[in-house]
């Protein structure tokens, strides 16, 4: 999908910014570029797309080298998402959106029937499309900027630290629907970022810089696992999770497979008998194929228990959830961050597999904080 081939750039005084770099990426795949400030990894990306023009090397993308094509055409092929977003303030939503099909010269009711499309996508209603700017919060301006990356169904987007200037929540939910986004269309994504941690979540591959050049190219688990230098490792962190348990990785190999559930059906004293068998102050709300709807706690029937009677009528739509195969410490990380009490698992369509619950990583906080001190006094004597 895209290669670089011998690629530097050197500025003025001979700086190299990027020193000969060399670097295949696979179709749909998700890379990760990230690196000390001054590193190359944002002059590597906008050679991409010719905002800086590479010194030497040659960079193609399906096999055909951009130097070969206009740039202004070239941009208009490529997706591309910064952290400042770009939204224009005098257009609603819906021309931001179709602002790239319209410079195609795509037919008008075609790009905004995309805009309406794609709005879908991230879950918002369809009267934000004719809205301004200036209504939407942080988090929906960083989403509209996505979309108008991916209006022109490019193959190849770029995004510039796109979530950097978000709150620590906002930005865990924005990473969380990209990642399944980016999975669902098959995009391929280049993606350049300060935060290890973000790399870790969201790449396939993390390309590491330092002065101009590849230090390791790998994906998050050989990175953490086997670290190229002593450079990496303090890049990384040596505190990483999956280095003092290599062997639990995923959320499956420690969820309850069994949460306690109700569907929408049931009364808010059902539900509150439910609660009291089970011993817990929330029940996941299912259909009777075991299909997530949300959730109903405690005080949500205390304060809806003489207006409403079923569960249905109250129960909260909006919760994190985790799907099978997401890496463990990426869990942990945002049930600390987000202090959330649980989060539920499920598969890509929304079934639900289990729960992982704070008295799930009693253990593994044991064995990571104690199991240490264990073994490094065990070793003493």
């Amino acid at each position: 999908m895209l290669k670089f081939d011998h690629v530097s750039k050197v500025y003025k005084g001979g700086k190299k910014a990027v020193d000969d770099m060399n670097l295949e990426v696979e179709k749909g795949e998700f890379v990760c570029f990230i690196g000390p400030s001054g590193c190359g990894k944002t002059t590597t990306m906008k050679m991409i797309n010719r905002l800086i023009e590479p010194t030497d090397g040659s960079i193609y993308i399906n096999g055909e080298n951009i130097f070969d094509k206009n740039a202004v055409e070239l941009r208009r092929e490529i997706g591309y998402v910064i952290q400042q977003i770009g939204l224009f303030p005098h257009m609603t939503i819906r021309q931001n959106i179709a602002l790239v099909p319209k410079l195609l010269k795509w037919p008008e009711d075609k790009r905004f029937e995309r805009a309406e499309e794609l709005l879908k996508l991230v879950d918002m209603a369809p009267e934000y499309l004719d809205r301004y700017p200036h209504e939407l919060s942080g988090g929906q301006q960083q989403r509209i900027g996505v979309l108008r990356a991916l209006a022109a169904d490019p193959p190849l987007i770029l995004m510039d630290e796109p979530f950097g200037a978000l709150d620590p929540i906002t930005r865990d939910s924005l990473q969380e629907e990209f990642k399944k986004l980016q999975r669902s269309l098959g995009k391929t994504i280049v993606f350049v970022t300060h935060d290890m941690d973000e790399a870790i979540e969201l790449a396939d591959r993390i390309v590491i810089m330092r002065d101009g050049k590849l230090v390791q190219v790998g994906s998050p688990e050989e990175i953490l696992r086997e670290p190229a230098n002593e450079f990496v490792e303090e890049f990384i962190g040596k505190d990483r999770l999956v280095q003092a348990r290599p062997n639990i990785q995923t959320v499956e190999q420690i969820m309850n497979p069994n949460p306690a559930t109700i569907t929408e059906n049931k009364t808010l004293s059902e539900a509150i008998q439910l609660m009291k068998e089970k011993r817990v102050d929330s029940l996941l709300v299912v259909d009777n194929e075991r299909k997530l709807s949300g959730f109903i706690d405690i005080e949500i029937i205390d304060r809806f228990r003489k207006k409403a009677v079923q569960v249905g009528e109250v129960l909260e739509k909006d919760m994190y959830t985790v799907e099978e195969g997401t890496l463990l410490r990426d869990t942990i990380h945002r049930i600390l961050r987000r202090g959330t009490k649980y989060v539920p698992v499920v598969d890509k369509q929304q079934m639900l597999l289990g729960i992982v619950t704070r008295a799930n990583l009693a253990d593994i906080v044991y064995d990571t904080i104690w199991g240490e001190e264990e073994n490094l006094a065990a070793s003493e004597q």
